[in-house]
């Protein structure tokens, strides 16, 4: 694939909304199985969660492919997933291999240009066992005030900012980014809320893996495209750590050396409670390779801000979600995660092309 090819490919399948990314898959996956959200578009349109199998149904090693676990991240994830196909990958599979697509995960929050899902929760915090006391995050209850400030004016972003400041000087920087990202708990409409039950878009996800049998396989590599944070263009390998050190060097016999982990001090995201990780580490265990290929866009200082922008719209003025305002921080939320612009598009698509022929490689080398 030259450098041309991607170009013209970047043109065609990035989308401009969820409805449209969820067209051209299903105009490349005709039979793809769709899985229905409670939820509404913004338009009043059906969403749904769709998923299509390539292999045979027995192999023993499975590709799992998930974009749209963060709502608008999944503008990269979509147009991913379609340059796999177009690159014939799933029609050149390797003996006793499979490939799983899974499209808009959370297809609310791509609908919506939001994070979050339906609930209002962090999807990527939900999968903790909530049978368990749940994890705490002190630091975020002191916090939450000023991460999410009612007062949305210049002086209230101020005085906010200024709370936020003095917390980070007396704990220091790690307190403070594991405080905001880690997930929290107990503040519902707050960042990176967990929840408190697993949801619809987790059960959608648990419901996927059981109808695939894919607890079954004997190894499974997952790939879960993600958006906003690190250098512009560039796509991190981010390991997570309920897969510890195992799952590092797994993935790293994978995709080389540029793999990162967060207990090594090498990933730009800290520790995480309730990652996707954390539920196939309990589904599969050392049978499973899971990384996050996360792309840098704009700087942490400009995505914050339209995550909190965000945040404040569902929490405190719902009923404008889709007002001339909403929509202004909605747009705002997916140009944060999703930069309209054909260097990051050529750049993303470039490392993901990559990333997909190593973990194929991978799977045939067995």
């Amino acid at each position: 694939m030259n450098l041309d090819s991607v170009k013209q490919i970047a043109e065609v399948d990035f989308s401009d909304t969820y409805l449209e990314a969820r067209e051209k898959f299903l105009a490349a996956v005709p039979n793809a199985r769709a899985y229905p959200c409670s939820a509404k578009g913004p338009s009043g349109e059906a969403l749904y969660t769709d998923v299509a199998y390539f292999g045979p149904t027995d192999a023993k090693r499975l590709l799992v492919l998930i974009s749209g676990t963060h709502g608008p991240e999944g503008y990269h994830g979509s147009a991913a997933q379609l340059l796999f196909l177009r690159a014939k990958y799933h029609e050149q599979l390797p003996h006793s291999t499979a490939v799983l697509f899974i499209h808009a995960l959370n297809c609310y929050g791509f609908a919506w240009n939001r994070r979050a899902t339906v609930e209002g929760c962090d999807l990527n915090r939900n999968f903790i066992d909530f049978s368990s006391p749940i994890p705490p995050n002190p630091g975020y209850e002191e916090l939450d005030e000023f991460f999410v400030p009612e007062d949305r004016s210049e002086e209230g972003i101020r005085r906010a900012e200024t709370a936020i400041d003095q917390y980070r000087k007396l704990h220091g920087d790690a307190a403070y980014l594991s405080a905001r990202a880690q997930g929290q708990y107990t503040r519902p409409g707050g960042l990176f809320y967990g929840g408190t039950e697993p949801t619809e878009a987790r059960r959608t996800l648990e419901k996927i893996m059981a109808d695939f049998d894919v607890s079954t396989r004997d190894e499974v590599i997952i790939i879960d495209y993600h958006t906003g944070l690190g250098p512009y263009g560039y796509g991190e390998i981010q390991c997570e750590q309920p897969s510890g050190l195992k799952g590092y060097h797994r993935a790293e016999k994978i995709f080389g050396p540029s793999v990162t982990l967060p207990d090594l001090g090498t990933s730009t995201s800290p520790n995480l409670h309730g990652t996707l990780d954390e539920y196939f580490q309990r589904l599969l265990g050392d049978r499973h390779t899971y990384v996050a290929v996360e792309y840098g866009t704009y700087p942490i200082s400009e995505v914050m801000s339209a995550i909190r922008d965000e945040h404040w719209l569902f929490r405190f003025r719902p009923d404008q979600a889709d007002s001339e305002l909403g929509r202004e921080i909605r747009n705002a939320s997916k140009r944060s995660f999703y930069p309209q612009k054909p260097d990051w598009q050529e750049m993303v698509l470039w490392r993901a092309h990559l990333v997909h022929r190593q973990a194929l490689e991978a799977l045939a080398s067995e």
